[in-house]
């Protein structure tokens, strides 16, 4: 039997990925072949790049608590150490939104490990 390729379930399947390709350059989004390569090759930028996000996030969170605690005079390994040491359980993400937000508390929170150093 004949392959139909021109009916129409396969123009929705194209159109429907032409649709997901919306907004892409050129003839991206509006050649089923190129926008199907696109199409893949974003997904898999997408997958890598989710746990990407979080690693860089991360380093953010960091290197902006190492900042207000060099401003107060103290390492950053010095401050992780002392809050393990005293069973704290503030994360770096909100170590930074305190030191951002809120410098006062900040202070605090760097007394209080220099207390347990």
């Amino acid at each position: 039997m004949v392959r139909a390729r021109s009916g129409r379930p396969m123009k929705q399947g194209r159109a429907r990925t032409r649709k997901l390709t919306k907004g892409f350059r050129a003839s991206r989004h509006n050649l089923y072949r190129q926008s199907l390569v696109t199409l893949i090759r974003g997904r898999k930028y997408a997958f890598r790049d989710r746990r990407v996000k979080k690693r860089q996030f991360r380093r953010l969170w960091i290197i902006r608590v190492s900042a207000a605690c060099r401003s107060r005079g103290l390492r950053y390994s010095q401050l992780i150490h002392a809050l393990q040491k005293a069973s704290c359980e503030l994360n770096r993400q909100s170590l930074s939104e305190i030191a951002i937000h809120d410098p006062a508390g900040f202070d605090k929170i760097a007394e209080f490990a220099k207390a347990h150093l």
